[in-house]
């Protein structure tokens, strides 16, 4: 899986140099290069942003900066090409295994007020949203996007950690709990400690079927 990321911002992507993801990337089991637009800009000043046509507050990403850099970056079109972007489909757990299937993806992020709709156009294949909110540019929900997709790459993480979480079956994951058996008052429920694996998976069940009827009864739909 090769991840490129394009945009104004690269020191912003150091989190994806720690934790799993890091070791992941160390171990080569995934690639992930974070491109600066403004290396591509052909403005002596290295603008890549300008007023809006029709006026309006903020500024607008220049199309010729982003144009270039995927250009030179995806020359063939090879990579699924997504901007992220609050207008886009809303991105999920159906998403995250769609994606994953894919040998190479490029993100794009916005900043300011967006971007020029024509280089969306003409060179992007899909809009991604994280949700119905503004942040102040695509950088966040990229690397919740990349993290997302990457826990699926094999070897990244164990297929066993994969198969029991929230969403992978629809429903809530179930409460997890570890030692001390007993801490503030609160004890771990019995079962859990019974070494009946039978009872355990029913619990679980159960525990995953009412908090998704409690918290997300959206997804029982």
């Amino acid at each position: 899986m090769r991840i490129d990321i394009l945009t104004l911002f690269p020191e912003m992507f150091t989190p994806l140099s720690n934790s799993i993801i890091g070791r992941a990337r160390k171990e080569e089991k995934i690639q992930i290069n974070i491109f600066d637009i403004r290396d591509y800009t052909l403005d002596k000043h290295n603008k890549c942003d300008d007023t809006p046509f029709g006026g309006g507050a903020g500024m607008v990403m220049m199309a010729q900066p982003i144009a270039s850099a995927i250009d030179a970056i995806d020359p063939n079109h090879e990579a699924k090409r997504i901007y992220m972007s609050p207008k886009g489909r809303t991105f999920n757990q159906k998403i995250v295994l769609e994606y994953s299937k894919l040998d190479r993806i490029l993100l794009l992020c916005g900043h300011y007020e967006g971007v020029d709709q024509r280089v969306l156009d003409l060179y992007i294949d899909e809009e991604i949203s994280v949700g119905d909110y503004v942040l102040t540019g695509g950088e966040i929900p990229a690397m919740a996007v990349t993290d997302a997709i990457c826990r699926y790459v094999d070897g990244v993480i164990s297929s066993d950690s994969l198969k029991e979480e929230s969403f992978s079956n629809g429903l809530l994951e179930y409460p997890q709990y570890t030692k001390p058996q007993e801490f503030m008052g609160l004890k771990v429920p019995e079962v859990l400690i019974s070494g009946n694996h039978g009872e355990v998976d029913k619990w679980r069940k159960k525990q995953s079927e009412e908090l998704t009827k409690k918290l997300r009864s959206d997804l029982l739909k």
